[in-house]
Formats: C-alpha cells, structure tokens, sequence
C-alpha cells in the first residue's frame, strides 16, 4: 500500500497486536521507510561502513565488530551526556505520552508510541548496562543487541521526527527526541542511515547549502528575485552578498531561493530590509541556515554549524538575523553557543531602526526574522495594507521546532493579524506548545515513505481541515523551510483547497513601499481583492 488511497489510509486499527513487543521483527514494507544513504555521501563526510544497501536487503552488510561499536557508543554516551542516562532510568511506562505522537495516531502502529519506542533502545540499555538487566534478562525488560534489534532501531527511529510534542505531556520531563537523536547516532556508527539526511549535509560541505547550489548559483537565484520584484512593485532593491562592513548577517534555509512556496518569502524579506533601509549582507558561503546535523548526530551539528560564525567573523558584521525556517532556529538557539561559541566578537541584537535591544540572544547574536518584523510593527514602522491580503482566509500552523522548542509563538501571530483581515486558530489542543507536526521533520519529508508520512502528517491535517469546513480558510501560514516543503502534499491529500505559505510572504503583500507602482497581484501574481484602506 505505497500510494493508498486517503479513505484506504484513514482505516487504523489501535488494537494491540498479539505479538511481544520484545520480538524486533519488522517488514520494510514500501512506504513505511526511508531509502539507505549512498555510499558517495558517506565517504564525503567521512562516515564509517560506506556501502551500496537498502533496508529491504536480508544482508545490511554490517562491520564483523558492530555490536562491540553499538555497546562502546552507547557506553561512551551515557558517559557524556547526563539526560540520556536520565531518560534510560527515570520513564515509569504510565504512557501519558502513548497518544501524543502523530505517528501512532495515523498509524495504530504501538511501537510509534513515544514510550514504547524509547523501551527499544532502554532494554539494550538495561541489559548491558544494568545490574537488574544483566542477572535477569527479559525478565527485567532487557533485551540482547542483535542484528534484528538494528533493523527495528532504524525502522522506528527513522518514524519520530523529533518534534517533541510527547514531552509536552510527560510528568518527568523525559524528551523523547533527544532518545530518537542518540538512537540514529548508534545507527550512524555502523553505517546505518538515510540518504535523506546525508545528502543534504554532503551538499552543505560541498557548496555551503542543502541542495548543492553553487556560489554563482546563489547569487543568480537573489539576483532573479531582485528582478522579479521590480516587475511587481516598480521598486528596485539592493541584495548585498559577501558584502564586508555590513552591520547584519541574514542567514536563509536554502530552499528560500530555490523552492515554492518558499521563494515567496524571500521576496518578502528584500521587500521588507528595502523598505527600513537595513544594512545587512547575504553570503554564498553560510547560504544555509538549516543543519541537517539534527538528524544524524551531534558532531554533525557542530560541523555544519561552524561555517555560520566563521562567515560573521569574516565578513565583520556586529549580529545575525535568521530567516524562516525551523530545525535552524532550533540549532541555532539551543546548540549555537555551545558548539561553537562564544560570539564573543558580535554584539547584543539591536534593532537600527527602533533601538529595541533583543537581550534574549545575548548568547548567540542572532534573532529571528519574526522577532525584528514584529517589533517594527509594533512601533509603526511599516505601512500595511491587509486588503492586500483578502483573497487569503488564513490560518497559522506552529511549525515544531520555533514554537514547542524555542517559544516563538505570539510573534507570527501578532504579525499575522496586522497583515491580513482573516486570521483563524485552529483548536487549541492542536496548536502553540501542543502542535501537532508536519509528519516529515527531521529528515523524513521524502517520497519512498509516502505513506507513513501521509500517516504522521494525519493529525495537523485533521485541524486544518476544520478550520477550512468551518471558516473557509485557504491558506496555511508557516515559519519553517521544511513545513513549507511537506505540508502542500499533505494538504492535497487529506484537505484539498488549502494552500501553504511563509509569514513573509504575506508581509510582501501588505508592505506599502515607497515610490512603488500600483500593486495588482500578490507575490505570487494572483489578481489582489482591494477591500479595505491602509492601515498605517
């Protein structure tokens, strides 16, 4: 069932099944999984056991000792990091975290429980590591690390996508995505990954980004949206890249330039540093802002992290403004400093054009875009016209990784209501700090698992569909590369007539620029319905 049919997929069966839960067999069922990473990606990062295999294959073709690199990477991370070792000992299975996943409600499947899916890496936990596992075996929950235990690993580690929502609920704290991250990073020591991850970071050391676009590829990307705009608007704006001196570094996810809807938003963003006069700078070297690390491991974090404060260093700036995108935010924010700070040599975030001092990012220098747009409004530094706006009926989905994990949760919203007439929330359980995901973060947004994402992405789509039946909204608003990337398949899917857009773009639509020509389409060339005069 590879392409099912949405009445096929919605048929769920939560019923227990009749076999332990300790037996790992899985079937690799197309659709259910994520293909093998290539060979080529893994020696280009220099990774261990680069081979041609698929997770379909009897013989996954694994190093004569891997089960002595699974237990020493194990042992060496319990060492390191004190939350693991916390999250392996302190879960009591009461399972107010059972229904929380979006992966178990579209699947049924009760190894996609956030806490049944932790017990398939505790119960190797317990067995090699614990006096009960050790002297007691199953009888303590513990289970021998096989060749069959790795296969379920990669099965079932690769359907989280780390959004954290079940931590949400849990009464200890435990952060099930950090338990799916140390899973993949075991996985990675044998060679056992998805291309879907590994490309995108064997693209980003290569040429500085996710989709392996060249330098003069950048800029011929910038330069054509620095054209467009001035078909639209009349106004020719300035799109600096490498430029020294500059007081900002403007870092975007690279499907900004170079994917739909995203490239709305870019447009949105030149519109907007035009307008206040904003003296920043792109670079062709830091041309990501997303980090595909999250996905694999830790020190791939800190790799792929690094080149973002080199670039801020070379090129002179005093801070760092992020665009929109989430699994950026999330790095950027929790992981920035520590990895590769301190930003010593920038300052504290001050906006130039309303003083306003963005003392939260004392840390890393950075803020985001949604951040410095809404304190502009808030101190009318911009001219609106949300009429512009009217053919939108809008709804706003908290992408993960910015809201659950980062708080970033009135700030879109606050701009939102000033650029657009119609704004409806979604139900409250499914929105802000509960939201629920896309259903293809943490690099599972690819097409050979077609239907287990259609599956994950089954609860978000639910709430957008009740707002569309009940409010008539046709556009889903976003602040995440990813989101933007993922959620129209899934909406043509399950919620057909409902479109997908980034904040900004938005904030394109409404800006009134200076000197520009009468505005007759939005940013996408779709006929404006004028209703309603400027705000300013």
């Amino acid at each position: 069932m590879s392409n099912p049919k949405p009445e096929q997929l919605v048929q769920i069966d939560y019923r227990p099944p009749s076999r332990d839960w300790m037996n790992p067999a899985v079937e690799f069922r197309r659709g259910t999984f994520c293909y093998s990473a290539a060979a080529k990606n893994l020696e280009y990062l220099n990774l261990p056991n680069p081979r041609e295999w698929q997770p379909f294959d009897k013989d996954w073709k694994l190093p004569p000792d891997w089960k002595r690199i699974v237990l020493e990477g194990m042992r060496d991370r319990l060492r390191k990091f004190r939350s693991f070792r916390l999250f392996m000992d302190i879960c009591v299975r009461c399972g107010a975290c059972a229904d929380k996943c979006h992966f178990y409600i579209g699947s049924g499947d009760p190894k996609n429980m956030p806490v049944l899916r932790a017990e398939l890496l505790r119960s190797v936990y317990r067995r090699y590591f614990t006096l009960a596992g050790r002297l007691f075996g199953k009888l303590a929950g513990a289970r021998d690390l096989t060749e069959d235990v790795v296969k379920e690993w990669f099965y079932y580690f690769y359907q989280c996508t780390e959004c954290r929502r079940c931590s949400v609920f849990c009464p200890y704290g435990i952060d099930t995505a950090e338990i799916t991250m140390i899973g993949r990073e075991l996985l990675n020591l044998i060679g056992c990954n998805i291309n879907w991850v590994l490309e995108p970071a064997a693209n980003c050391f290569r040429t500085g980004n996710h989709l392996g676009v060249q330098p003069h590829g950048f800029k011929d990307s910038i330069d054509f949206a620095v054209d467009e705009l001035e078909e639209i608007t009349g106004v020719r704006v300035e799109a600096p890249i490498n430029r020294k001196g500059a007081e900002i570094l403007f870092i975007v996810p690279s499907a900004d330039y170079f994917g739909t809807p995203h490239y709305y938003s870019l447009l949105g963003y030149l519109m907007l540093f035009h307008e206040i006069g904003l003296d920043y700078t792109f670079s062709a070297f830091a041309s990501e802002g997303g980090n595909f690390g999250l996905f694999n491991s830790h020190e791939m974090i800190k790799r792929l992290n690094a080149k973002i404060y080199a670039e801020a260093k070379r090129l002179g700036v005093k801070w760092i403004v992020g665009a929109e995108c989430g699994h950026m935010w999330r790095v950027l924010h929790q992981y920035m400093d520590t990895m590769n700070g301190p930003a010593d040599f920038l300052e504290v975030p001050v906006s130039p054009v309303t003083g306003t001092r963005f003392d939260h990012a004392r840390s890393t220098k950075m803020v985001h875009l949604c951040e410095f747009t809404a304190d502009l409004i808030k101190h009318g530094k911009l001219k609106l016209d949300p009429s512009r706006n009217n053919h939108w009926n809008v709804t706003f989905h908290d992408s993960c990784n910015p809201s659950r994990a980062m708080g970033l949760l009135e700030e879109p919203r606050y701009i939102l209501r000033n650029v657009c007439n119609h704004f409806h929330e979604m139900p409250e359980n499914t929105i802000r700090e509960q939201t629920f995901c896309c259903g293809s973060g943490s690099g599972l947004g690819t097409d050979e698992n077609f239907e287990m994402r259609m599956r994950g992405g089954l609860p978000r789509a639910n709430a957008v569909r009740y707002v569309r039946d009940k409010y008539g909204v046709n556009l889903l608003a976003c602040i995440c590369a990813i989101d933007k990337a993922t959620l129209p398949p899934l909406l043509e899917y399950w919620t057909p007539g409902v479109e997908v857009a980034g904040v900004h773009e938005l904030v394109g639509n409404a800006l009134v620029m200076r000197g520009e020509a009468e505005r007759k389409t939005d940013l996408r060339g779709q006929p404006l319905e004028l209703q309603e005069a400027v705000h300013a």
